[in-house]
């Protein structure tokens, strides 16, 4: 896979970066100052107050910004990116590029390799299967073969796949459906 420049990613994030309500006017004010005091050749001063003119609104400001910076080189991109890290990072995470970079990552990785995970229902699922697993344990353990109980829990069960769901009621069909001979 190509590796993705720093100029082109801007031009894939800059739909999501105007974004209503995306970044702040304090997170672009930051990033521009530190674009300005820092990298002086990536914004000067001019620069920086047109950028941080309060007059404008802040998509028009933003706008702006990332214009200049995709008519730059690789490295001012590169660190305009950084700054977005320092002063947005949650935003960072969930921009665009970012994703196809992670997913691309995941996939280089993990080629060819199965997934082990069993369930991603959560410990609350678990908990329900294993006291339904139990309590039929125990049903059928604890009743005595002459009883006349386990007839009438077969009824029941007969019933319960209705409002079970469809993963545990095999196991309820395949019980009342099983010869349990010797009790």
């Amino acid at each position: 896979m190509t590796e993705q420049t720093y100029c082109d990613r801007l031009v894939q994030d800059t739909p999501f970066l105007m974004g209503h309500g995306r970044l702040s006017e304090q997170q672009v004010d930051k990033i521009i100052l530190q674009l300005n005091r820092y990298y002086p050749q990536i914004l000067s001063n001019k620069d920086a107050e047109k950028f941080r003119n309060p007059k404008a609104s802040l998509r028009v400001r933003l706008c702006d910004l990332l214009g200049h910076l995709q008519r730059s080189n690789e490295r001012d991109c590169q660190e305009f990116y950084r700054a977005l890290y320092i002063h947005a990072q949650p935003l960072h995470r969930c921009l665009p590029s970012q994703r196809t970079l992670q997913i691309s990552d995941c996939t280089e990785l993990d080629s060819g390799t199965a997934s082990h995970e069993l369930s991603d229902r959560g410990p609350m699922a678990f908990l329900a299967c294993l006291g339904l697993a139990a309590g039929l344990a125990l049903l059928i353990y604890c009743c005595p073969s002459d009883s006349k109980v386990l007839p009438r829990a077969r009824r029941v069960l007969g019933f319960s796949p209705i409002i079970v769901d469809r993963h545990v009621s095999r196991f309820l069909l395949a019980f009342l459906t099983d010869n349990l001979g010797g009790l």
